[in-house]
């Protein structure tokens, strides 16, 4: 399905003026606004569930399921940095849709496909939903802390002891390629999760479980002494070794994750450590050439234009929990503004393709389009150029009954859920995520290609 080619009689129609190129002044919260109207808009051109009901909150091949909660966590995102709630009941309605028969985000329809990381997607967006306010679902559906409570109990019982003394299998399901991995962005997931859940609730089991996830994540190799984040490890030689490729947002998955116990446990000197430890380490994927500073960039891939459609989304999670760090751990604000204010300005001046100037491209530190475009382009913008309305936000809501100052509760989470975790047949010729050697961001995607939107 190719984008929308209605975009400018549409644009029109919404009030936005189209120019040479986005215009992005990064002071100015309506430039902003104006801006982050402009991706969105374009990000959901990809978007055919509003014409068959089949569709319902999933995106066209090759999008993966994941990428379809991400892509309505950022709109999450969209709303709460802009007060704009044109895709609210969409958002809202697509949130609902692929809840499951059990309301824990465990699609049936998405067995071939659906890992521990891809479920926690759609967990981060219901889980900013509850803490940003969002506007509840429909009394008659369920709502958002037993889902996300649901979802992050799922997982609780794919805990694998079996081997490496603990760990998360990238996979949930044996049939599925990626079984035996073990790596850092479905970890990252639960962990994130989990202090997320803690900080909300006030229910200290959730941190007792990101303490242990942090620390097997650390034990393994995946999180170095320097708090390098490496991608994943085989559990089929014990995790005795690691591979250490490293992808942005591997890195951030765990340090809003990390911001989040800071924050919660009212500054404590190892949370305060590690948040740092991970900022510094994030540095990395910044400045990918000396005369293109403080600009985020996709180092495994990005340079020599090899990443899939997976890794073209990864940016606007780093840049999601970038700017997010800096509500829970207010030191973090000036580093954080110091890289993502040049790369939103280098995101909007990628997005300059297509017919009428505004489709948004790759490599940001080009200051120009790329002809590289998609969901992720457009996610990834949105996501570095909303961020910037970060200062006028109020900070993620906590339960009624939580004292961020106050002690933990001690009590215990719901008993686990009884979602099925073993193995189902593998159905011939379906083209499942081959991992490669590494998890997501090595991925073969389906060749489809794409068309620039408004050409």
């Amino acid at each position: 399905m190719l984008p929308s080619r209605i975009w400018y009689p549409a644009l029109v129609a919404a009030g936005l003026q189209l120019t040479a190129a986005m215009q992005l002044i990064i002071a100015d919260p309506v430039s902003i606004k104006n801006a982050a109207r402009t991706v969105a808009y374009g990000m959901m051109t990809y978007y055919t569930g509003n014409a068959s009901t089949s569709q319902v909150g999933l995106l066209p091949p090759p999008y993966y399921w994941w990428e379809a909660g991400a892509m309505w966590g950022a709109l999450v995102d969209y709303w709460y940095y802009t007060n704009d709630s044109t895709y609210n009941n969409v958002t809202t309605q697509a949130l609902l849709s692929q809840v499951g028969p059990k309301n824990d985000y465990m699609v049936p329809a998405q067995q071939f496909d659906e890992g521990n990381d891809d479920q926690s997607f759609w967990g981060f967006a219901v889980m900013s939903a509850l803490e940003r306010n969002y506007p509840a679902p429909p009394s008659t559906s369920p709502q958002w802390l037993p889902l996300v409570e649901a979802l992050w109990n799922t997982q609780v019982p794919r805990w694998d002891m079996t081997t490496c003394a603990g760990g998360l299998k990238w996979q949930i399901f044996s049939s599925n390629a990626g079984y035996n991995y073990k790596n850092s962005i479905a970890n990252g997931g639960f962990f994130q999760l989990a202090a997320r859940l803690a900080r909300y609730t006030g229910n200290q089991t959730y941190v007792d479980w990101a303490e242990k996830i942090w620390d097997w994540t650390a034990r393994v190799g995946l999180i170095d002494n320097k708090y390098n984040v490496y991608d994943g490890t085989d559990d089929t030689i014990n995790c005795t070794a690691v591979d250490h490729d490293q992808e942005t947002y591997n890195v951030g998955i765990f340090l809003y994750g990390a911001a989040v116990l800071y924050n919660y446990t009212n500054g404590s000197t190892i949370w305060e450590s590690r948040t740092t430890g991970l900022l510094n380490a994030a540095a990395y994927f910044f400045s990918p050439f000396p005369n293109a500073t403080h600009i985020m960039y996709e180092t495994i891939c990005e340079k020599d234009s090899s990443c899939n459609n997976d890794a073209q989304s990864f940016k606007a999670y780093l840049a999601r929990w970038m700017w997010a760090t800096t509500q829970v751990a207010p030191y973090t604000r000036g580093a954080i503004m110091a890289l993502l204010r040049p790369s939103a300005q280098g995101a909007a001046a990628s997005c300059s393709g297509g017919k009428y100037d505004v489709t948004c491209g790759s490599r940001w530190y080009t200051n120009a389009f790329d002809n590289v475009y998609g969901v992720g382009e457009q996610l990834a913008a949105l996501e570095v150029i909303q961020g910037l309305l970060i200062n006028d936000t109020a900070p993620p809501l906590t339960g009624p009954n939580v004292d961020i100052a106050a002690a933990a509760s001690v009590s215990s989470v719901p008993v686990p859920s009884t979602s099925p975790a073993g193995t189902i047949p593998a159905k011939k010729g379906q083209g499942s995520r081959s991992m490669g050697g590494i998890a997501l961001g090595r991925i073969v995607c389906i060749g489809i290609a794409f068309v620039a939107l408004f050409s």
